[in-house]
């Protein structure tokens, strides 16, 4: 084992040359189009000249130092990466996990490859032990997709159900009545409420403890007790016409289409914040978990952003929401779809619980190798 700069064992290509000329993407097309960032494949190009085709190669994005290992043929979106390869006393899969360690957030609006990524000094290992450290590395990640496929085909199997049961939302002809969801929530002007303006619940107002803001990160988590921001009685009292309920449904109204969250019977008493709206029905019509699928589904997103002009919810409010039609199944079929729910949750709190223990050990002996 020996002691070197990241630049001794990884070697560095400018990306200039593998630059699409055009934006115009098509999935028709055969290259893909590549950003270090989360969004990874921005498109498909038809162009034909400088596809980068020397592989595998690592990506890094000189400005947030997050990387992408790549093994197929690509052109690039623009300048603001490096193109990573190894020399010959390291492996290129290693160099992806140790750059993926040390990836972190920049204080500094600076290209980091030259500057500071390649400046590191670490442990590298033989080339034989750090191909065992890959080995172990990729059966710990193809568990976590394994694990990570099952618990989207238990989604798919919900959405199934669903179509199976009572049709698509969208469809023209329905076995049952469709109903405007303003005719179906409960008595009361609160029963469909967005969050409070802006100015009701700044910052300032927030306490230690006290009464919980209910936002978008419990929504997209679908868990009430994540997040720790409160407001104190007295803010609370002014906005209670924004306080949740056990069966309340929380929709989130900024970039997040079709999240949802039912409040359960036992939470933190609060309110919604601006970027939520909740919903109310009467019980002897509609169940909560029977909305929240058919609000999530895919054909009715379409149809609600094609009416906002949006990609995003943001423009979705109460008076659109009152004028959706809800296809009004009987109370006796829905409980039964909320039964198949229930013994699917099961299932994917068993695969959870084990994609947590998986994810644990993963990072675990990152820490071990890299650390």
């Amino acid at each position: 084992m020996s002691r070197c700069k990241l630049e001794e064992f990884i070697s560095y290509e400018q990306p200039a040359k593998y630059i699409v000329d055009s934006d115009q993407y098509d999935d028709s097309y055969e290259t893909p189009v590549l950003t270090a960032g989360k969004s990874f494949i921005l498109g498909y190009t038809d162009e034909k000249n400088n596809i980068f085709d020397n592989l595998p190669v690592i990506i890094f994005d000189d400005f947030t130092t997050s990387v992408q290992f790549v093994d197929f043929p690509f052109k690039v979106k623009s300048s603001a990466m490096k193109l990573l390869k190894n020399t010959e006393q390291a492996d290129i899969k290693y160099c992806y996990y140790l750059l993926k360690f040390l990836q972190h957030t920049p204080e500094n609006h600076k290209r980091q490859w030259l500057s500071a990524t390649s400046q590191n000094i670490v442990e590298l290992p033989t080339i034989e032990k750090q191909k065992n450290i890959v080995m172990k590395l990729d059966k710990i990640l193809e568990v976590i997709d394994n694990q990570n496929n099952q618990l989207e085909l238990l989604d798919e199997a919900i959405k199934a159900r669903f179509v199976e049961m009572f049709g698509r939302p969208t469809d023209k002809i329905t076995r049952y009545p469709k109903v405007k969801i303003g005719n179906l929530i409960k008595e009361g002007k609160a029963s469909i409420k967005a969050g409070p303006f802006g100015s009701s619940l700044k910052k300032e107002f927030y306490v230690k403890k006290g009464f919980k803001i209910y936002g978008q990160e419990q929504v997209i988590k679908n868990d009430p007790t994540f997040g720790d921001y409160y407001i104190n009685e007295d803010r609370f009292n002014s906005l209670k016409s924004c306080e949740v309920h056990a069966g309340d449904i929380l929709i989130s109204l900024v970039g997040t289409c079709g999240k949802t969250m039912i409040m359960p019977e036992n939470f933190e008493p609060g309110i919604i914040n601006p970027r939520l709206l909740k919903i109310a029905f009467d019980a002897e019509f509609i169940i909560s978990i029977y909305f929240k699928y058919f609000f999530g589904s895919d054909d009715l997103q379409k149809i609600l952003n094609s009416a906002s002009g949006h990609s995003t919810m943001n423009v979705v409010n109460a008076g659109m929401l009152k004028n959706v039609e809800l296809i009004m199944a009987p109370i006796e079929l829905q409980n039964q779809f909320a039964s198949f729910v229930e013994e699917i949750d099961k299932s994917r709190s068993r695969i959870q619980k084990s994609l947590e223990a998986s994810q644990e050990l993963f990072d675990s002996l990152m820490q071990e190798y890299f650390g």
